[in-house]
């Protein structure tokens, strides 16, 4: 379908597996240099995964096989004028721009050649000038993504003891004149420079230098210093989303990183962005420098936290294990021996990522044992699972990043078989009229609604050994139908912001 393209690698960078690069053409006929990525299994969705200035798509190789283990399709591309995709202008180092409309008509020239091999929901994952890209393009009306998480976004520039208005005017005047294609600064900076020490990007000695190996083995990605036509289109568009009424038309849930020691972009700017977007949410990452996804574990791991609550929203991950629906009726003695009842309910405190609805999905169980309208087995009551959801909010800040929540949901549904057992016996007299008291407690508790989604860690705990006790039989016939209708009515966790990580 396209040319193919090259991929740089190093002993230190390599590609995950089963990457293809391609041509595509931009607008205007430039050429832009992309990459698709699958993951194993059937995909949750698709990333797309913009980098900032001077980031070609080989720096994100370890940030890309991290959505691969998520279940997500990866497109990963070069901005016009960044890595191998064409430049402005005859001198690759030169970092120039000519204004934002043609990155914008780029991006969704890529989006449209790529979209039939994107599944959907969409999530966009943009850092700095990445980040600022993509939520222009969200501001001018793209409703294709599910939701965005941007590290670090370039919203405001710093310019350092020029006054903003001043560098403004001195950059529109320099365009004017037709000074655009000039570097800033007189000259190129220093696109090879190794020297950690002097660096404002990351604290993590062996990613930096696992960056500056892939342009010292392939020069052709370097960049260079910006030019006064760079800076005019970075304070055009950081002016476009200052603006409240740009903002609010964006409605879906976008996350906002902030790094803490950040001396490249506004970090005010982002603040303020947050406030203003519908869905808007303002993560700090104490400590950090620009690059957050290339800093050390701990900070980067703020990330992948956030980006795991997010797509727990918009992208849950597809259940695993036998449907409910599909299991044959068991033997009835084993249903009084472990009456692993209601399976779904009792996994849905265990994804409290899955914000969006915690849907009654217990018609299944409901359903085999309707002909008897007997009671359901009461859920355990001695379940514990929503207490140790609640020790795994706590733990969020220092947890590793999450493999995505309910590893062990698949337990509860081989259970299932034993709580439909006892609906063809005949001559069972309500063998299951446990009074389900329990669940009545433990119900309202379910879906974990206070779980905010940035500081959500992988629970630690499942579900299903809530089923482990089961509750004494009581003569007292029981109508447990109005209790297990309804598990996660209690609360509507679609209804609430996440909550900043620390």
């Amino acid at each position: 379908m396209f040319d193919e393209a090259p991929l740089v690698s190093t002993p230190d960078a390599q590609p995950p597996a089963g990457g293809e690069a391609a041509w595509i053409v931009g607008a205007g006929g430039g050429r832009l240099r992309a990459a698709l990525w699958r993951p194993e299994g059937r995909p949750r969705g698709s990333v797309i995964l913009s980098g900032g200035r001077t980031e070609p798509i080989e720096k994100y190789y370890e940030v890309i096989g991290e959505f691969l283990e998520r279940g997500f399709v990866v497109l990963a591309h070069d901005w016009r004028g960044h890595g191998l995709s064409s430049r402005f202008l005859p001198d690759r180092l030169k970092g120039h721009a000519k204004g934002y409309k043609g990155f914008l008509a780029d991006f969704d020239a890529l989006l449209a050649a790529y979209q039939s091999q994107l599944p959907k929901p969409w999530v966009a994952v943009g850092h700095s000038m990445g980040g600022c890209l993509t939520l222009l393009a969200l501001a001018h009306g793209d409703s294709r993504f599910a939701g965005a998480v941007l590290s670090a976004p370039m919203l405001g520039v710093r310019t350092g003891k020029t006054s903003v208005g001043k560098a403004r005017f001195a950059a529109r005047l320099q365009v004017l004149l037709g000074r655009a294609n000039r570097y800033l600064q007189g000259q190129p900076g220093r696109p090879f420079d190794d020297d950690f020490e002097a660096n404002v990007l990351t604290h993590d000695r062996a990613r930096f230098a696992r960056n500056c190996g892939l342009v010292a083995a392939e020069p052709q990605l370097a960049l260079g210093a910006p030019t006064w036509g760079w800076l005019d289109f970075a304070f055009r568009a950081t002016a476009f989303l200052a603006k409240p009424e740009h903002l609010r038309s964006v409605t879906i849930p976008v996350m906002i990183l902030s790094a803490g020691e950040d001396k490249l972009v506004d970090n005010a700017a982002q603040a303020a962005a947050a406030r203003q977007l519908p869905q808007g949410k303002l993560i700090q990452v104490p400590g950090a420098y620009h690059e957050i996804l290339m800093e050390t574990d701990e900070m980067r791991n703020i990330f992948l936290r956030v980006f795991d609550a997010l797509t727990g929203r918009v992208a849950p991950k597809p259940a695993t294990g036998p449907k409910p629906t599909a299991a044959a009726p068991a033997a009835a003695p084993k249903a009084e021996a472990k009456p692993a009842e209601a399976p779904k309910p009792a996994v849905e405190p265990v994804k409290p990522a899955v914000a969006e609805t915690p849907k009654p999905v217990a018609a299944p169980p409901a359903a085999a044992v309707a002909p008897a309208a007997q009671p359901k087995p009461a859920a355990a009551p001695k379940a514990k699972a929503p207490a140790k959801t609640t020790e795994a909010k706590a733990a969020a800040p220092k947890a590793a990043a999450p493999k995505t929540a309910a590893p062990k949901a698949a337990a509860a549904p081989k259970k299932a078989p034993a709580a439909k057992a006892a609906a063809p016996k005949a001559d069972a007299k309500a063998p299951a009229a446990k009074k389900p008291a329990a669940a009545k407690a433990a119900a309202p508790k379910a879906p974990a609604a206070k779980a905010a989604a940035p500081k959500v860690a992988a629970p630690k705990t499942a579900a299903p050994k809530a089923a482990a006790k089961p509750a004494a039989p009581k003569a007292a016939a029981a109508k447990p139908a109005a209790t297990a209708k309804k598990p996660a009515a209690a609360k509507k966790p679609a209804a609430k912001k996440p909550a900043p990580v620390a």
